[in-house]
């Protein structure tokens, strides 16, 4: 693996397009290249390189590494795809568009774009229960609508228009996080039964969404209304510490780096926040690994604005 201790050891070692692809065929297919259309590695590569063919008769399809991709079709550089999956992986609030515009050399608008499609890489696709202790929360994402102007207030789900975002971490391990659209029983229930393994112990503070759900678990609560935020019982520290302390480390990304995000697009910046948190534990160059490792798939800028 390629080792790295900071953004100038980085640009150095994926100077150029050769190095960038070279390093994306070793994350992608581990040395053996396999085509994407029908997964034989039985296939030759053209002298240039870049361009590899599949053998097996019915398929003989043309390929690169990038096809299947994130960065399939992409007119930018993989030298900056990489550098701007670096940054997002590995900065601690990530980075905003405008402020990615001006350090890659593109316009706001493909900064946006570029921004989003790393963020659906950051996206865990297969993510095991959490278990043991497990601390759920709700937090709320958005603006205050008294500081709209009068023709865009209107009613949302959520509290004073804002989104619910439900949230559940493992102590010492993994967060995970959903948006909940609208803000009721079952759809938190759901959240919970997706989330939480059945023989974890639950803590909650007091909210009526846990209670129902709470018999199917080792159900602990905390009384925040009372001013009680932690309670040792039989040598468990009761408390939803952790999980609100990762609320505050979204908040602090959504609201000192973006400012403000549309509900439409909140998963993905909370999926981009958990990816960080997840991998707290290991080096740089292993979670710009992980990041590329997950490259599979596409995101096109239609479905993102829905234009």
């Amino acid at each position: 693996m390629k080792t790295f201790k900071n953004i100038l050891d980085f640009q150095k070692e994926f100077s150029n397009e050769e190095k960038c692809r070279k390093y994306l065929e070793e994350q992608r297919w581990n040395g053996t290249p396999a085509c994407p259309f029908c997964g034989s590695i039985n296939v030759h590569r053209f002298p240039n390189s870049k361009i590899f063919k599949c053998r097996e008769k019915q398929c003989r399809q043309k390929f690169s590494v990038t096809v299947g991709t994130i960065y399939e079709n992409t007119k930018i550089p993989l030298a900056k795809w990489f550098l701007a999956t670096y940054i997002l992986s590995v900065h601690s609030k990530g980075i905003s568009s405008l402020q990615l515009a001006s350090w890659l050399g593109v316009t706001q608008k493909t900064a946006w774009h570029l921004n989003h499609r790393i963020r659906e890489m950051l996206t865990d696709n297969a993510p095991e229960l959490l278990e043991g202790i497990v601390e759920c929360d709700e937090t709320y994402v958005g603006g205050k609508e008294a500081n709209k102007h009068k023709s865009k207030r209107k009613v949302k789900a959520g509290v004073g228009g804002k989104t619910m975002v439900f949230g559940a971490v493992q102590r010492d391990g993994k967060v995970r996080t959903r948006v909940i659209p609208q803000t009721n029983l079952e759809n938190v229930t759901n959240a919970i039964e997706d989330f939480v393994a059945k023989d974890s112990t639950m803590v909650t503070d007091e909210h009526h969404a846990y209670k129902k759900v709470g018999e199917k678990y080792n159900h602990k609560t905390v009384n925040h209304r009372d001013k009680e935020y932690v309670r040792n019982e039989k040598g468990l520290k009761v408390h939803t510490n952790n999980i609100e302390g990762y609320w505050s480390i979204l908040k602090k990304q959504i609201d000192g780096i973006h400012h403000s995000v549309s509900p439409k697009h909140l998963q993905r910046y909370c999926n981009e926040s958990a990816f960080r948190y997840n991998n707290r534990g290991v080096f740089q160059d292993e979670r710009f690994a992980a990041a590329l490792a997950n490259c599979n798939g596409s995101l096109k800028y239609k479905q993102l604005t829905g234009k």
